[in-house]
């Protein structure tokens, strides 16, 4: 009996809905501390980790990413948060109308884009994309792409917005991050942004 209730057991957790729960999304959002920091706070959202993306350089830092994006990615429980949530979340919370970086940080390094994981998010991406652009009535400069991701390996970054909140506050407001975001999506703004600045 012990067995037939430990096999079943296994079954249960193994389940490809179990497993499936569990999903990855990528995007580049300018710094990569405000995106994680806006992300977290999502319900369903279990993990986001600060990195880099974009590039060929293998193994990049934050004094040497040259051709790579600063970017997040995040786990999360799709049984709670989809996807396309993911992505209306992301685009109010950046201004995807500027291809040169955004806010106060310029440069490729700190411009947008999503890296899709499979051919579904990409498809996905693209639709979001054209809905967010209907729906500020401006052209989108959000590049979309196929995945690649490097963990920020000096851990200095992940979670700065936790482990230096004065910094962190003050760097995003005086950025103009949330004001300028604020004035693109006005309503539609992800309301997230200002969960303790």
């Amino acid at each position: 009996m012990k067995q037939i209730l430990l096999a079943a057991l296994c079954t249960t957790l193994l389940s490809p809905a179990a497993i499936s729960a569990e999903q990855t999304a990528i995007f580049a959002g300018g710094c990569f501390w405000c995106i994680e920091k806006d992300f977290e706070h999502v319900n369903g959202v279990t993990d986001v980790v600060s990195g880099y993306t974009g590039g060929s350089l293998k193994n990049p830092t934050y004094r040497n990413h040259s051709g790579h994006r600063e970017a997040v990615k995040i786990t999360y429980d799709d049984t709670k948060v989809s996807y396309d949530q993911l992505l209306d979340i992301f685009w109010r919370t950046v201004d995807p109308t500027d291809d040169g970086g955004q806010f106060c940080d310029r440069g490729y390094a700190y411009s947008t884009a999503v890296y899709a994981v499979d051919g579904d998010q990409l498809a996905g991406a693209q639709v979001s994309k054209k809905a967010a652009a209907e729906a500020l009535g401006q052209p989108i400069a959000t590049e979309i792409a196929m995945a690649s991701f490097w963990t920020d390996s000096e851990g200095y970054h992940q979670d700065y917005y936790k482990k230096n909140p004065i910094r962190y506050k003050y760097y995003r407001y005086r950025c103009g991050r949330n004001q300028r975001v604020e004035a693109l999506w006005g309503d539609q703004a992800y309301k997230g942004v200002n969960h303790g600045s």
